[in-house]
């Protein structure tokens, strides 16, 4: 079997990108780690690749942010834009430029040709739904640095950073218990999507841990905008038994089920609760105003971005995760006690 610099890197305890720069002698490696990356070679027969040290050779000074673009909705979200701002923060003063990439085939060689092995950037942040296992062996075979906004489930090899999903489930959930609300039911969201999986996770949790029921019915996942919102919405109310609180994945969805909620002419929220995951853009500004949780996704791309540069320079030699804490924001959309 070929050794390759994924194997050296893990006899060694260094990072792929670490391998990479020792090949080249690179003076930000310290003597001691050469030494003994370079022993390790010794001892498993390394030869090098000449892609991986034409990968640590040069450098483009720009990160690439891997987006989808058939993804339109993507582009019209305020969270884009704030990771974006929050990238540019960290990156802009080191001397980087963002380029925006754009993947939708999954074609790895196709991507690996493009921007990896023609040097056009330096590193990738991209989003854990376009990330597959294939795409982050291939990376950490070339010792290219990435970091995933968002876990891949079952895949450990890998640096990330997320909002902490679940736990953002049970806080939600927990308060409209809290507020009296007995039938929860949960909208929107793709159920092959992470964030979709992360979330309702913590919503059952915190059912079962308060001994609320779990209701298949009242499960509704959707493409997550207003059409979907105010559709599976009319769907809960029509049940014979419908909930009296609902969790949206987001305000897209809040604004849609909110629409439905007042055509049946319920009062919220006295007769019906209503929550959201997310801040922006409607939160504050429905009638009346949504319980949501504060994600703070400048600061994810300013965490991304920083662990990226890390990487980059070979200052990070293990595999990093962070979890952010969303914050709960209480209006009157389900205050029925002080």
């Amino acid at each position: 079997m070929k050794i390759t610099i994924n194997d050296i890197a893990k006899a060694a305890n260094v990072a792929k990108s670490t391998v990479s720069k020792v090949l080249n002698d690179a003076p930000s490696i310290s003597e001691e780690t050469k030494r003994r990356v370079r022993q390790v070679m010794s001892e498993m027969n390394y030869t090098p690749s000449s892609i991986a040290t034409q990968l640590a050779r040069k450098s483009s000074f720009n990160v690439g942010l891997l987006v989808d673009m058939s993804r339109r909705d993507d582009f019209l979200n305020y969270f884009f834009y704030n990771i974006i701002g929050g990238v540019e923060s960290v990156i802009g003063p080191l001397g980087y430029e963002l380029t925006i990439c754009n993947y939708h085939s999954h074609d790895n060689l196709q991507l690996m040709n493009r921007f990896v092995f023609n040097k056009r950037v330096d590193g990738f942040i991209l989003d854990n739904s376009l990330l597959t296992k294939q795409m982050a062996v291939t990376f950490n075979e070339a010792g290219f640095p990435f970091i995933s906004i968002g876990e891949l489930p079952g895949f450990t090899d890998m640096s990330w950073v997320d909002i902490d999903n679940q736990r953002g489930g049970e806080l939600i959930t927990e308060h409209l218990i809290f507020q009296g609300y007995g039938r929860c039911a949960f909208v929107g969201g793709e159920a092959n999507e992470p964030i979709f999986s992360k979330r309702l996770t913590g919503f059952t949790e915190a059912l079962a841990k308060y001994g609320k029921p779990f209701v298949n019915e009242y499960i509704k996942p959707g493409y997550a905008n207003e059409v979907n919102g105010y559709k599976l919405m009319r769907e809960l109310l029509s049940l014979e038994t419908p909930p009296n609180a609902v969790v949206c994945i987001n305000n897209y969805t809040a604004f849609g089920a909110l629409k439905a909620i007042h055509e049946h002419k319920l009062k919220v929220p006295d007769e019906i609760g209503i929550v959201t995951f997310d801040q922006f853009p409607l939160a504050a500004y429905t009638s009346p105003p949504l319980t949501s949780l504060n994600i703070d996704t400048f600061e994810l791309g300013v965490t991304a971005a920083t662990m990226l540069m890390q990487r980059i320079h070979g200052m990070e030699r293990s595999w990093e995760t962070k979890r952010m804490q969303p914050q709960l924001i209480i209006r009157e959309s389900t205050r029925r006690k002080s």
